[in-house]
């Protein structure tokens, strides 16, 4: 399971890396284009926009898997024992509850309705539904982190329930 883990982790470091040079690259020619060169380019505005939706939703779902996300963390820092583990199991699943009802299933259906709709971008002229693709895309991966880090704190709950009972029987 590590080694899967750490292929999307080289996956999502490459592609937002590739996505951030090109959205650099996007903004600076349009600074070029419009105050040296006098005529503002008309794609690099909204290209621009949408590797900065795709760099943050695909960003925050790697930081999601290097435990690097926004949290607040006062209460589980002094908890210890089963009650950390039991604090621990709680904000995963409320956290793949949320990528997977709102990035997912929401992502994914308004994605679906844009594509159905076959509403184009203006300048670059693609359908908005590939643009809105990010949202299921990173809440799957988002989703996919949530699983793998609940294996081991639901392990450890079961292990010590487990050798709580045979304590108890002997």
């Amino acid at each position: 399971m590590q080694l899967i883990v750490k292929v999307v982790d080289k996956l999502l470091v490459y592609f937002t890396v590739s996505l951030s040079v090109l959205l650099v690259f996007c903004v600076i020619w349009q600074v070029i284009s419009r105050y040296v060169i006098g005529i503002p380019s008309t794609f690099t505005d909204e290209m621009a926009r949408f590797l900065f939706m795709w760099v943050g939703l695909i960003g925050a779902a790697y930081t999601t898997g290097q435990k690097k996300h926004l949290a607040i963390d006062l209460l589980t820092l002094k908890l210890q024992g089963t009650r950390k583990l039991i604090s621990e199991i709680t904000i995963l699943v409320l956290m793949l509850t949320f990528s997977t009802l709102i990035m997912i299933y929401g992502g994914g259906g308004l994605m679906l309705k844009t594509l159905s709709t076959g509403q184009v971008s203006p300048a670059l002229g693609i359908e908005m539904g590939y643009v809105y693709l990010v949202l299921p895309l990173s809440g799957a991966i988002m989703t996919f982190y949530c699983l793998m880090f609940l294996i081991d704190p639901i392990n450890k709950l079961l292990y010590k329930s487990a050798n709580n009972s045979n304590k108890e029987c002997n």
